[in-house]
């Protein structure tokens, strides 16, 4: 069988297509089906299957366009209780596609509908696509379903069930399988997982902290302590994938657009500028959210669900005409699309700008200034940057205007610079001040 591994670095997901004579299967795919199409073009195959291990809360997949665009069904556990045409598989089920045998592996514990495939060719070699059960170095977090989707789970529960998979599950398959996760390090839905793309289940066997030996008590009070924090839009992504979620685009083209304007008369809505920080601060609307999308490896999907709920509309700032498809696209990844009123290039008039922190001040007299530390939780317990900062996670400073004190100069960090744009531009909306600063990238002279 041929493998192909694509990649989502901003959500660190990995989907995939398995080719086998004429034909191809997909396993999670992401919502923009246009690769998957490109790679059935390239190899003159035929899309026969759309494999979904699980309700997915990171992403929006785009199993049911594929569906109705191909003819290709869709396999998913019954447990889901899919709204969409499907085929259930679970333990015992079993398909061919072309000389490659697909199976199932109920393995519940990053949620409870979680099912394992396995494929297996004519040569004996085996293949594994787990999910977000069995990820490279780690396996997935048990907590999401107590927030998100309409099938609730306890963590407790779901825990005690990963550990009973993992001890069990896939105890029959060879040391040589495959594992092909559908996350990478980076992603939400784990808490230490390798940059490696694949491994061997004998290597997970040997290095994963999850099949050595241990009680379940040990299992799950390990999977439980410090998982990241859940942003937002997870539930509502379950929600849409439980559902299947509409075409790509389909609404890219009624949203209003409006080229390099002068001024802007603003409803109390919210406002998205994904631009760099050095022309947010130069020129921006007022009640922005600076969270940039420049490249592949800022996370603007995370931080757009994690500052902005699914039900708040907001109005969408860029820097030039040639990103609207692109910037859109990134939104509708997470199922945001809809929630755009419009889409803005600003003229170089100027609206509101930002001041630059005097560093060498900052750096005498950090005494001076009220330190906001929005690195995420996990983070700070390894130890902080400013003894007399506070923290707040980025994803809660909307709520927390009650938690800054206003007297002195408010000057925002997180790790590397990206994350204290956002947060310096949401401090600046719910207080009244011009003395909110950004550090920025200089937070690395502290270290």
């Amino acid at each position: 069988m041929n493998v192909i591994q694509f990649e989502d670095k901003p959500l660190a997901h990995y989907s995939y297509a398995i080719i086998s004579g004429g034909d191809m299967a997909l396993v999670d795919p992401s919502r923009d089906p246009k690769p998957y199409y490109e790679l059935a073009e390239k190899h003159q195959v035929k899309i026969k299957a759309i494999f979904e291990t699980h309700p997915h809360a990171d992403f929006v997949s785009s199993h049911l366009q594929l569906h109705k665009e191909t003819g290709a069904k869709i396999y998913v556990s019954q447990l889901v209780g899919a709204n969409y045409t499907h085929e259930a598989f679970d333990d015992g089920n079993s398909i061919s596609i072309g000389d490659v045998t697909f199976s199932s592996i109920n393995s519940p514990g990053h949620s409870p509908d979680s099912i394992t495939i396995i494929a297996v060719d004519k040569e004996n070699n085996h293949a594994m696509f787990s999910g977000d059960t069995l990820f490279i170095g780690d396996v997935g977090r048990p907590d999401l379903r107590e927030k998100a989707g309409n099938m609730k789970a306890k963590r407790e529960e779901l825990a005690q069930k990963m550990y009973h998979t993992i001890q069990h599950k896939f105890t029959h398959l060879p040391d040589a399988t495959i594992v092909y996760p559908a996350h990478g390090a980076g992603s939400l839905c784990g808490k230490n997982m390798s940059t490696d793309s694949q491994s061997t289940l004998g290597k997970e066997r040997k290095e994963n902290w999850a099949f050595q030996d241990m009680t379940e008590v040990q299992f799950m009070n390990h999977i439980l302590k410090d998982q990241p924090f859940i942003p937002s839009y997870f539930e509502f992504n379950v929600d849409i994938n439980k559902n299947g979620a509409d075409n790509f685009k389909s609404v890219f083209g009624s949203i209003p657009f409006k080229f390099g304007i002068t001024d802007f008369k603003n409803n109390n809505d919210l406002i998205l500028d994904v631009r760099s920080a050095d022309d947010f601060q130069k020129n921006h609307l007022k009640g922005s959210f600076n969270i940039i999308a420049e490249t592949e490896n800022d996370k603007v999907e995370t931080w757009l669900g994690s500052i902005i709920e699914p039900n708040e509309s907001f109005h969408l700032v860029i820097n030039t005409v040639d990103d609207v498809e692109v910037i859109l696209s990134r939104i509708a990844k997470i199922g945001y699309e809809k929630q755009v009123k419009s889409i803005i290039t600003l003229d170089s008039a100027s609206f509101e700008t930002s001041k630059p922190l005097d560093l060498q001040d900052f750096k005498k007299n950090t005494d001076q200034y009220t330190i906001i530390d929005i690195r995420n939780k996990s983070e700070v317990n390894e130890g902080k940057i400013f003894e007399n900062a506070i923290s707040i996670p980025l994803h809660q400073l909307r709520a927390s205007k009650s938690k800054i004190p206003t007297d002195k100069p408010i000057v925002v960090h997180c790790a590397g610079g990206y994350r204290s744009a956002a947060g310096s531009s949401v401090i600046s909306n719910i207080i009244e001040s011009n003395n909110i600063y950004d550090l920025s990238d200089n937070i690395n002279d502290f270290y």
